[in-house]
């Protein structure tokens, strides 16, 4: 079952005296965490005031937040975002959603197991499946050639040595 709400990033200090917050983002960019309008923060409904991007992080004034001592007590929060608000580009997906999926080999049609976790290296994301062995498998069109989250499955192109 997909969740409504997805962690999108976390609070990591203030800005300014009017009580804005630094918000990390763990999605693509802080770009996209420009164009929500709420972020929920402990269960809790926050509209974002104001918000712009400075230097990879969104910088947001959020309703109820108003002192440098109100944001400093949000500081290590993580934000979550209402997946229904999100306007993803078609064939985009939100990593959250292929956890659990099942794997399945371009070629042979056989199932691979189950993609277990997402890895977040520097050098790029890395998909863990777990079927009769552990497969990582690099999150590029070369090895990922298609991610359906409506029937559940994700394709992978295989090469020796994975």
């Amino acid at each position: 079952m997909k969740q409504r709400y997805l962690e999108a990033g976390q609070i990591v200090t203030t800005h300014g005296v009017r009580g804005e917050v630094r918000i990390r983002p763990w999605a693509d960019s802080a770009e996209f965490l420009k164009g929500f309008t709420v972020f929920h923060i402990d269960g809790k409904p926050f509209p974002v005031r104001s918000s712009f991007v400075h230097k990879g992080a969104l910088i947001a004034a959020l309703e109820g937040v108003n002192t440098m001592d109100e944001a400093e007590a949000m500081r290590g929060k993580v934000i979550r975002i209402d997946r229904e608000e999100a306007r993803l580009e078609p064939g985009a997906y939100f990593l959250q959603d292929i956890i659990g999926l099942p794997a399945v080999e371009e070629e042979s049609g056989k199932n691979l197991g189950i993609v277990e976790d997402i890895l977040q290296l520097p050098g790029g994301d890395v998909l863990v499946i777990r079927g009769e062995r552990e497969i990582l498998v690099p999150r590029v069109p070369e090895f990922i050639r298609r991610v359906d989250t409506e029937n559940g499955t994700v394709t992978v192109h295989l090469i020796e040595g994975l």
